[in-house]
């Protein structure tokens, strides 16, 4: 699917790849995960508008006794809320389309995370709030910027099983009982690295 680089104001035309070409990596427990890199060409143009236009939030969490700095800035958009680029909404109706005999249901919200350097990160988690906790679901991640590894192992600890370095219009897709049954992370990393945005495309219900 090809976008006129002139009609969204970009330097460049950007093409989303055709999603029956993605890559199924079958996990154990019933969850899998799917990986196309560069489905999205020409996606440094949409890195920059994001990061320019979106109304970063740099939030807190308690952690025992203290009050920390989240270690990301994010940005989350529910149902109702229009997205900050039209490109996304071309992605999420993309990813709806291709899913939807799988998933059931449209792709309903987008939540962004910019990791502006290697200290930011994100620790092993599932995304288990809401519907997530007892039933499958997909999780779809656009990527832009810096590569950055998406680490995964089985829920409970243990070594990495799975690492996908994903930047500069890569998508990875979560699914079956993935956030359920495994965990993933966005480690840090000492090496010089630029900044990344993360786009994740969640059902209804799904946090």
């Amino acid at each position: 699917m090809m976008l006129q680089g002139s009609l969204l104001d970009l330097d460049q035309p950007t093409a989303y790849a055709d999603l029956g070409e993605i890559h199924r990596t079958e996990l154990r427990d019933g969850a899998w995960v799917d990986h196309l890199p560069a489905w999205m060409s020409g996606s440094d143009q949409l890195f920059d508008d994001l990061l320019r236009d979106v109304p970063w939030r740099a939030d807190k969490r308690q952690m025992y006794d203290r009050v920390l700095d989240v270690p990301r800035l994010t940005r989350f958009y529910g149902e109702d809320e229009p997205l900050p680029h039209p490109l996304l909404s071309v992605a999420r109706d993309m990813l709806s389309a291709h899913y939807l005999p799988e998933l059931g249901e449209d792709f309903a919200t987008a939540g962004l995370c910019l990791y502006r350097s290697g200290s930011d990160s994100v620790a092993w988690h599932g995304d288990r709030n809401g519907r997530s906790s007892t039933q499958d679901t997909m999780v779809a991640i656009l990527s832009l910027g810096t590569p950055r590894v998406l680490a995964l192992r089985p829920r409970g600890g243990g070594p990495t099983e799975h690492k996908f370095s994903l930047g500069h219009g890569d998508l990875v897709v979560m699914g079956g009982s993935c956030q359920r049954t495994w965990e993933h992370c966005v480690p840090k990393t000492s090496a010089v690295v630029g900044p990344r945005i993360s786009v994740q495309f969640r059902t209804l219900g799904v946090r």
